[in-house]
């Protein structure tokens, strides 16, 4: 009696798939129109996880991030807000203001943390598949080029316009609309991308040291991709990712906000902010709201690099994306 027949091996089975669900090894036998076109299906699927896991994230933790904003936007010059902290703060705005007031500037974030997501998780794989070794691996440095990459034109196409929007909203405590049109009305359209210069370095850092740290978290929590990575420790690897990034460019952060403030004309460009609050504050206000920063970024992306986990996991069971 012949033997069974044995299962022929697929050629584009994930031998990371655990490690690293964006990668898979090249095509033994398909044309190479059809891996490219199975490539494109692949960042698409990083992309639209992204996008829904950007929009949870900016949501749950929109009230840290106003009152982050409010912080660094003050300077000894201007003055001192009638709060010093993240608890203050938000008690200040719910008793004053009302609770909804802590959601003035979402509107334009949340249009732009969707996509915004979606580019990062998208292009930072598509950079990663063209940084892998023969065997697909990735050194850490690898991995912050790859983030970097990514940060840095998610900045340029999304970030820059929608953080000016964002942080004129919060200080001039206008809706999403009424700020556009204020800054339209007041500097042109030139206006809204105030700071782009300091809001691509602030955005290639943050992403850079996020990518690289997660990735190294999650090849050692997996054993090398051998085991799954849970919920739970994706939450964590993600706050650690988000804890990491703040301490490293913080300075980056408050600059930013400062360019793209009603105050930015007091500044001829990014590094003249940068001399300008080295001169008048000190060190210490490049750490400016980096509490605050740290109770919105660590939440947000233990949600973000939790839900994005998830997300791929269950588009994976899509055959358009296998």
């Amino acid at each position: 009696m012949p033997p069974p027949p044995t299962k022929k091996k697929n050629p584009w089975t994930p031998m990371y798939a655990l490690a690293d669900r964006s990668w898979r090894p090249a095509p033994t036998s398909r044309s190479l129109l059809t891996h490219t076109s199975q490539t494109c299906y692949r960042h698409y699927h990083c992309r639209a996880a992204g996008c829904i896991a950007g929009g949870i994230e900016a949501t749950a933790v929109w009230p840290m991030e106003f009152i982050k904003t409010q912080l660094q936007l003050q300077s000894k010059v201007k003055g001192q807000l009638p709060y010093n902290g993240m608890l203050s703060g938000l008690s200040y705005y719910v008793r004053t203001t009302g609770f909804l007031s802590l959601y003035n500037g979402l509107a334009p974030t949340l249009v732009g943390s969707m996509p915004k997501a979606g580019i990062r998780f998208g292009l930072n794989a598509l950079i990663k598949d063209n940084l892998r070794d023969k065997d697909g691996k990735l050194t850490p440095g690898k991995n912050f080029v790859a983030g970097l990459g990514a940060g840095v034109s998610e900045a340029l196409i999304i970030v820059a316009p929608v953080e000016t929007v964002k942080t004129r909203c919060i200080e001039l405590n206008m809706p999403f609309v009424g700020g556009f049109r204020h800054i339209l009305k007041t500097e042109g359209l030139s206006g809204v991308y105030q700071g782009a210069a300091a809001t691509a370095m602030k955005q290639g850092s943050n992403q850079g040291l996020r990518f690289m740290w997660f990735n190294e978290y999650k090849r050692i929590v997996t054993d090398g991709g051998e085991k799954t990575m849970s919920p739970l420790m994706g939450l964590f690897g993600g706050m650690s990712a988000g804890c990491f990034s703040t301490l490293g460019n913080n300075p980056f952060d408050v600059v930013k906000t400062r360019m793209q403030g009603t105050q930015a004309s007091n500044y001829s460009s990014t590094l003249d902010c940068f001399k300008q609050i080295m001169a008048k504050e000190g060190v210490g206000a490049f750490y400016a709201g980096i509490v605050p920063r740290l109770g919105r970024v660590v939440p947000g992306q233990g949600i973000i690099f939790m839900s994005f986990e998830t997300i791929v996991s269950q588009l994976e069971k899509f055959s358009i994306f296998q």
